[in-house]
């Protein structure tokens, strides 16, 4: 993959205008080497592919750039940050079906310029009335499932759009998912990293007929540039608008088709599960990172574990190790090692036990757990044997999309069916994959995240938010469990090696998606030497590719006291950021 890179005399304007334009000269070299594979350097040694977008007018950042563009275009209309976040995301569930769509949750930080105040929503979906422990073992299933009925939950996405759109928005449904509908019935051409997920899940989506229907024309996956159509969701997404909100989704036709897809796959669906489910405004939970402060969403969201993992990680000089230096990336590995395996002991949904958030977060319990780091070794067992089990989870594929407005408001948006097309299940005529995020369940007797009914379960999904003074960044990075632990990174990149946005991105990162053993995935921009230093620790090093997709794909845009917004769009997936064009610039004749 090639990138265009602009002039020298761009990059000193660009490093004028942002907050951390320039990595420090300590860095500098260690960002050159982390660059191969990604584009030829300018004689400044410049260690990033894309410049960053920036404007004194709205920005959406997502994954796919038909997206980004519905958004930019919603904001031209007059249209705010939730309204654009809204349209973007009914695009991305017909052009990234295999990560996201209406058959899924969603969670969101937004940040309101009027009041100054972040606002949480969670609108994860809970298992329906009649799936329980016992239920799924008179039926000799013992752990709970990954695809199929039994891993689907309510969705909770459309119901998260009438909150969002009802408390802040000021567009109907008509408007906002008109550009999604359109490109669901007149088509749109495939494109690359999104067809190679769509190809390699052609076995999964044989298995039904309705998303064999839905996805695979002429028996097979699109191939890249080739036109998708999607009537189903198109259908769909209509009856949302003629009901201008969740009426048309969770009552009505579509809920006969959820209720009929389950009634055939011996599901426990009944109308009131889809008809009662209400998303939850929460307060955000956060942490100081060296006098930033980074924002996540509590239980049963799995944001604690980011902030757990950024107090360890702030115990060390990390600054002073360098970017991706074999000390800073033991320690932050071993960190990850440390929250995740709180993360899993101790959280689920807050509506059915008391969870111990608070403590997980503080400064002192990480100072204890980053005592437990040996600087000279990795720790291949830190998870309780009871618990292993988990790290047999799908590695997941989410959405994350963020939009700045020209009025300064700013949302950290994400969302998910979870797995790669979910269940591998659409209710006939709908058009969309219904979630498996009831697949992360357990049946262990006793645990905070053990199934019951209308209980969620502990979720990936997390949208972060970082501030310090007048500057603010929404921002995210998706895919399933690796999400906290880039999360942290990206963190990291911006406050201890003062990389500009889009550096922070596109920088060379680690990833761990089990819950035990030494093994880990490094991208290959990551010097072979500091691979191996690693491997002599201890680490079960597995080479990634340069910009690897097992890395999630991220989004982050930033506004800073003179009410400059910044965009950036994470090279490992389809997407950009787009400005919004100013008012009246343009005129038909």
């Amino acid at each position: 993959m090639r990138f265009h890179l602009t002039s020298a005399s761009a990059i000193i304007a660009l490093i004028a205008v942002t907050l951390a334009a320039q990595q420090p000269a300590a860095t500098q070299e260690k960002g050159k080497r982390n660059n191969k594979g990604g584009g030829e350097e300018t004689e400044r040694g410049r260690a990033q592919a894309r410049s960053m977008v920036i404007t004194k007018f709205g920005i959406v950042a997502t994954s796919q750039t038909l997206a980004s563009q519905a958004g930019a275009k919603i904001l031209e209309a007059g249209g705010n940050a939730i309204d654009a976040a809204i349209a973007a995301n009914a695009v991305l569930g017909l052009v990234e079906p295999e990560s996201d769509g209406i058959g899924g949750d969603l969670f969101a930080i937004y940040y309101d310029a009027k009041t100054k105040k972040l606002y949480g929503l969670n609108a994860s979906g809970w298992a329906p009335s009649g799936l329980t422990v016992e239920y799924l073992k008179a039926r000799n299933i013992t752990r709970m499932p990954n695809n199929g009925m039994f891993s689907i939950s309510v969705p909770g996405a459309v119901a998260g759009w009438e909150a969002l759109r009802g408390r802040f928005g000021s567009l109907p449904y008509s408007t906002l998912l008109a550009p999604a509908i359109y490109y669901a019935e007149q088509g749109f051409p495939v494109t690359e990293i999104i067809q190679g997920s769509w190809k390699g899940s052609e076995n999964k989506l044989s298995n039904t007929q309705y998303a064999k229907e839905t996805y695979l024309p002429g028996g097979k996956a699109p191939e890249v540039g080739e036109m998708f159509k999607n009537p189903g969701l198109a259908a769909s997404l209509k009856r949302i608008a003629a009901a201008n909100g969740p009426n048309g989704f969770y009552k009505g036709a579509t809920a006969e088709a959820i209720l009929r897809l389950s009634k055939e796959n011996d599901g426990t669906f009944t109308a009131s599960d889809l008809a009662d489910f209400k998303p939850e405004w929460i307060e955000p939970v956060s942490t100081t990172y060296h006098g930033w402060t980074i924002s996540e969403l509590p239980p049963n969201s799995s944001g604690v574990a980011v902030l757990e993992m950024l107090n360890i990680m702030e115990t060390f000089p990390l600054a002073s190790y360098g970017h991706n230096s074999t000390k800073a990336l033991h320690v932050m590995i071993e960190a990850k090692k440390l929250a995740y395996n709180d993360l899993l002991k101790y959280i689920g949904d807050p509506e059915f036990a008391k969870l111990p958030t608070a403590e997980l977060m503080s400064k002192p319990f990480a100072e204890k757990r980053a005592a437990a780091i040996d600087p000279m070794k990795a720790t291949c067992m830190v998870v309780p044997g009871a618990l292993t089990s988990m790290a047999t989870k799908p590695a997941g594929d989410t959405i994350y999309m963020t939009v700045a407005d020209k009025d300064g408001n700013m949302v950290s948006f994400i969302q998910s069916i979870y797995g790669i097309f979910g269940s591998g299940l659409v209710a006939p005529g709908t058009g969309f994959i219904m979630q498996n995020r009831a697949g992360l369940f357990t049946l262990e007797d006793g645990h905070p995240n053990r199934l019951a009914p209308h209980k969620r379960p502990l979720h990936t999904l997390i949208p972060g938010f970082m501030s310090k003074g007048d500057i603010r960044i929404p921002f995210g990075i998706m895919g399933g469990w690796n999400q906290q632990q880039a999360h942290a990174q990206f963190v990291s990149n911006i406050v201890d090696h003062n990389m500009n946005l889009q550096m922070a991105m596109e920088a060379a990162r680690f990833t761990k998606g089990s819950f035990d053993g030494c093994d880990v995935q490094l991208e290959s921009r990551i010097p072979k030497e500091v691979r191996d230093e690693l491997t002599k620790m201890g680490h079960d090093v597995r080479d990634a590719g340069p910009y690897s997709g097992s890395m999630g794909g991220g989004q982050a845009v930033m506004r800073n006291a003179a009410g400059v917004n910044f965009g950036a769009s994470d090279p490992r997936k389809d997407g950009a950021a787009i400005p919004e064009m100013p008012p009246g610039v343009v005129k038909m004749k």
